[in-house]
């Protein structure tokens, strides 16, 4: 175990006492559309409109943890800056296998769009991001065609991709964390490059915006550089940025950027440049 991962496992007594102190100024709508517990999502309408843009946020967690309501603090925030967000939820591993967790991603968007027309909110810029798990599933809403085809998304209204400490290239040398998790998500003998977004990626015109850490201390900043890199040789639009602030272990920056603000975290503030520039 290195130094990163230590810094990584000590850091989540500070975010939770964050979290605890988040105002919630925005009762969000409960929206289901599917039958089992997880198969929801959470609208956040803005204080303040302040753009037309709206932004769909899938949640992290190993794929195994975690829902919309436990992330409040994140539709709390893109609230305050002025978007309409959507938390999308998803079925969870072990005991739901991979592609439950895209099928929902999928299914969840579908559903949330036509709520939002319905409520009279503009979708026709939608911009699809999430950390770690949900970066990965993110990719997948917006990269992987065989589920777009299977769900009839029209990407047209996806105007942007933003990747945070995603799990975006299954390589070699991947941490035992990583490792486990993939083998809760996966069958045995699933084949994993369906489910790899490296694997999956092809020429496409959605912009993306990758986060990374290079003292992630879970997930290898090479995880999305080879994304970055097909991308590139696929001649799309990307950028990698390499995070730079003192909270740089995965949970503190992945999510846990969402408790800072815009001045005092440097990621944060390049990913609501990027949405508002996109």
């Amino acid at each position: 175990m290195n130094r990163d991962y230590w810094r990584e496992m000590f850091s989540y007594t500070a975010l939770y006492r964050k979290m605890a102190k988040v105002k919630k100024l925005v009762k969000p709508q409960k929206v289901s559309f599917g039958k089992h517990r997880d198969q929801y999502f959470l609208h956040y309408a803005p204080l303040t409109a302040k753009s037309d843009k709206v932004v769909v946020w899938i949640h992290g967690g190993g794929w195994n943890a975690g829902n919309p309501k436990d992330f409040d603090f994140v539709g709390q925030h893109f609230a305050k800056e002025g978007y309409h967000c959507i938390s999308l939820g998803y079925r969870l591993s072990p005991k739901h296998k991979y592609p439950c967790q895209t099928e929902d991603v999928c299914a969840g968007f579908v559903k949330a769009k036509k709520y939002l027309a319905d409520c009279g909110v503009d979708t026709s810029k939608i911009i699809v991001t999430g950390p770690s798990a949900g970066a990965h599933l993110a990719a997948a809403l917006c990269y992987d065609r065989v589920f777009q085809e299977k769900y009839a998304i029209d990407t047209d209204c996806i105007i942007g991709y933003i990747g945070v400490a995603g799990p975006l290239s299954f390589r070699k040398g991947m941490t035992w964390t990583v490792r486990t998790l993939l083998g809760q998500l996966f069958a045995k003998g699933y084949d994993r490059s369906l489910g790899e977004p490296c694997s999956f990626l092809q020429k496409n015109i959605i912009p993306m915006l990758l986060i990374h850490s290079r003292h992630d201390g879970l997930l290898d900043y090479s995880m999305s550089e080879d994304f970055y890199e097909k991308a590139n040789a696929l001649g799309m639009e990307c950028e990698l940025y390499d995070v730079v602030d003192k909270l740089d272990t995965h949970s503190a920056y992945s999510a846990g950027m969402f408790l800072e603000t815009r001045a005092t975290n440097k990621a944060l503030d390049k990913l609501f440049t990027w949405i508002e520039q996109a």
